[in-house]
């Protein structure tokens, strides 16, 4: 169940990306299929100074919280995370990490958890908010597997997907047209399976996301109700 309530936690939801960037917020309601477990989070992009967006990111869950921000900046059309900030409370121990990417001197310097982190930084790397913004540009552009490096404590590890097809999404916003991924694993390392659901119609944004632990217990999060570029997410009636 804390397992279950982590990955819930970090993997709420992936806001809308094209060539062009959208303000965006987005909230969400969770379930549980074994047990009577509810909780909320909520997401923001919006745009800062000299070329600089900020990704908002908050969850709760019982008495667990969860708080997420990044910024990146966009050039030549590829994502440079600039700084990393996440603090969990609750659910046991707590936990902060902070980095900061130097492009100048391409490296990143940050804590996980007390731990000094000292890494090289290379074009393409991602934080662990970022690379979902990625993940919906090139869903966006009809990529039908995709693979990125992210920073995870004090390693870089890969994350794979795939499209699985479109398929349509019943949400308190109404009836989504979506794209349908998965993320990929290899089943000798991990029995967990996650799919995502990203909406054609308004900037990709992630309306619902199924999660299967490794025990069998499954928990699912549903968009309740969002906005992208200032226009109300609708969807068609039943």
């Amino acid at each position: 169940m804390r397992r279950a309530l982590l990955l819930l936690l970090s993997l709420f939801t992936l806001p809308a990306l094209a060539a062009d960037l959208k303000p965006f917020t987005a909230s969400y309601t969770a379930d549980w299929k074994q047990l009577p477990i509810s909780g909320t989070a909520g997401r923001s992009l919006k745009p800062l100074d000299n070329g600089r967006w900020q990704l908002d990111f908050e969850a709760s869950m019982l008495v667990a919280s969860l708080s997420e921000v990044s910024t990146f900046r966009v050039e030549n059309n590829a994502f440079l995370p600039l700084t990393y900030r996440f603090s969990r409370n609750g659910l046991g121990k707590s936990k902060e990490v902070e980095f900061d990417f130097d492009w100048t001197q391409k490296q990143i310097i940050g804590s996980d958890r007390g731990d000094q982190v000292r890494l090289p930084l290379n074009r393409g790397l991602q934080d662990k908010s970022t690379y979902q913004l990625v993940l919906q540009h090139d869903v966006a552009d009809g990529k039908k597997s995709m693979s990125y490096q992210v920073i995870d404590g004090d390693e870089i590890e890969t994350y794979d997907f795939r499209v699985l097809g479109e398929e349509r999404v019943r949400t308190k916003a109404g009836v989504l047209d979506a794209i349908k991924v998965e993320r990929v694993r290899d089943p000798t390392q991990s029995s967990r399976k996650t799919v995502l659901w990203f909406a054609k119609d308004w900037d990709y944004l992630l309306v619902r996301l199924h999660q299967v632990e490794k025990d069998g217990k499954e928990y699912q999060i549903m968009l309740k109700e969002g906005t992208v570029n200032g226009k109300e997410v609708k969807g068609a009636s039943d």
